[in-house]
């Protein structure tokens, strides 16, 4: 199972850390998707990293504002995200992937899913 908190609202430039905590397996053992649904209904990847951390993926939007992290001893991953807009509004999901494949086309091999955060950035 995995459980995400951290979501919230928050003023445009701010921040927010999202995370994403297992129970029930090895988190460290899979790699890790975070992706969002925006109030219009497109879901979008913004963000992957794999098993050990030394891989990422941005997605273009979010590139250099959103930072992806993992803490196998604490058995969750991290979602840092600054410079909030309001385009960044949405919820936000972590899954794991059953193998190392960071794609927005439908063929991402989902494994698991958290319940989904909501962020709202506004003024």
């Amino acid at each position: 199972q995995l459980v995400e908190s951290g979501g919230g609202l928050v003023q445009p430039g701010g921040s927010l850390r999202l995370s994403c905590s297992a129970s029930g397996f090895t988190l460290g053992s899979y790699p890790i998707a975070w992706f969002r649904q925006l109030p219009g209904g497109e879901r979008e990847v913004v963000s992957c990293i794999n098993n050990g951390g030394s891989s990422t993926y941005y997605s273009e939007p979010v590139k250099g504002r959103f930072t992806t992290s993992r803490d196998s001893a604490l058995n969750t991953a991290f979602l840092q995200m600054d410079s909030l807009k309001p385009a960044d509004t949405g919820v936000y999901y972590c899954a794991t992937l059953r193998y190392w494949l960071c794609s927005d086309d439908g063929t991402a091999p989902y494994r698991d899913f958290g319940q989904g955060t909501l962020v709202t950035v506004s003024s």
